[in-house]
């Protein structure tokens, strides 16, 4: 998975590639489904359509902009690059931006009290960010990554979201153990737990990202990092509907996207919390008694019991592979891989079980956790980012194992 925006280096850019013909086949289905979609949701209720349409708006930007964590972290820890993170902190501060007036006026549009997501600090943490780091770079792609390229077609990354699956319900399973209070310190909001008021931590937390913002632009020029590559795209108004999308507008997309969660379900936009659903269903299935396990007690055991589409998470998610179908056959860059190299495909399994364990260890994976955490004010998500970040320099050292490529200095494009 790429990102694309303009280096911030004095490296030529190149040039855009021209943009394919639409795929009609995949489109028409992807059209289809999406209606499907829309309607099956409707049928459990108002709250669900609205959702499974802000899925399907998250899958067009995630695609269009090729917003990325994955590369974009592998960018800045194998050759500086940062307009991948850069992007990160525009994302991160408009959503704060619009979470702080939501989370402290306590109104939704479905009269919710709305919560954050601020979850505890302690040893699951440490360990599950950091193996999420490591499994991101072997696996390919991060959480959001995964649904979006299953979406478009990546063949390689539908084996990272089985093993994604599994890996979240071995999570579920061992859970328990990772919550002892031996190993956890609680959670901390930096709004309500400092005395700061939502606005007064809104404004730390901008000052705070503005001066990584200018760290990250220092670095970048100090490193002289090769550019980040660009997709093909269309010109002029089709560029809308057949982008690449500039980097910096799929941030503030993805800010408005994840705010208009929060106001819609009363809480931020996750993702990994559907995987546990699926898989423990799948199980279910099987005979296994998912439903004794501690995961599944208390509001949990009214998911596991209902049908998958009254799980507001896994509605975005279907949204969001759904809605990359639609923007990939659009752009002409559906793509089926029909031979895919072992070490690859194990590389895969690795990473999407290491990323699943993960998540449910460190109470949520890149969108759940670092995206909404940050954003809710929540230290846990901070930690969360620079623990990835060290699993993200273990996994580069981990790529060439599984002929995975690194980004080199002397490379035309990263």
């Amino acid at each position: 998975m790429s990102t694309t925006a303009t280096s911030a280096t004095t490296a030529a850019t190149p040039p855009e590639a021209p943009q394919d013909e639409p795929q009609w086949v995949p489109l028409t289905v992807g059209a289809i489904a999406a209606v499907a979609l829309v309607v099956a949701a409707a049928a459990v209720g108002v709250k669900s359509a609205l959702l499974a349409g802000l899925g399907l708006a998250l899958g067009l930007t995630l695609f269009h902009s090729r917003f990325g964590f994955t590369s974009a972290w592998r960018q800045l820890v194998s050759v500086g690059q940062t307009s991948g993170v850069r992007a990160h902190l525009l994302m991160l501060g408009a959503a704060s931006i619009l979470f702080a007036p939501i989370l402290a006026g306590g109104v939704t549009f479905f009269g919710a009290e709305p919560e954050g997501n601020v979850s505890p600090i302690g040893l699951g943490l440490v360990v599950g960010a950091v193996l999420f780091g490591i499994g991101m770079q072997l696996g390919g792609a991060c959480a959001s990554g995964t649904l979006f390229a299953v979406g478009g077609g990546n063949t390689l990354l539908v084996v990272t979201l089985f093993f994604f699956v599994c890996g979240s319900v071995l999570g579920a399973l061992h859970l328990p153990m990772w919550m002892s209070d031996a190993i956890t310190l609680g959670s901390f909001s930096l709004a309500e737990d400092t005395g700061l008021g939502y606005f007064g931590a809104l404004v730390v937390q901008l000052a705070v990202l503005g001066a990584i913002g200018f760290v990250a632009t220092r670095w970048a020029r100090r490193h002289n990092a090769p550019p980040a590559g660009r997709p093909p795209t269309s010109r002029g108004l089709w560029r809308v509907l057949r982008g690449s999308w500039s980097l910096w507008v799929g941030a503030l997309l993805l800010a408005v996207l994840n705010a208009a969660v929060l106001l819609t379900r009363g809480s931020p936009w996750g993702i990994t919390s559907a995987f546990v659903l699926w898989g423990s269903k799948a199980l279910q299935a099987l005979g296994v008694d998912v439903a004794s396990w501690p995961y599944w007690q208390g509001e949990r055991a009214a998911s596991l019991a209902g049908p998958v589409l009254a799980d507001s998470t896994s509605v975005l998610n279907f949204g969001i592979i759904v809605g990359a179908l639609v923007a990939s056959a659009a752009s002409g860059a559906f793509v089926l891989a029909k031979r895919l190299p072992r070490k690859v495909v194990l590389a895969a399994m690795i990473g999407g079980l290491l990323m699943g364990y993960g998540a449910r260890l460190a109470y949520g994976c890149n969108i759940g956790a670092y995206f909404s955490g940050i954003a809710s004010f929540s230290l846990h998500g901070w930690a969360w980012g620079l623990l990835a970040l060290a699993g993200t320099w273990i996994g580069l050292k981990l790529r060439p194992l599984f002929g995975l490529g690194v980004p080199k200095t002397t490379d035309s494009v990263c």
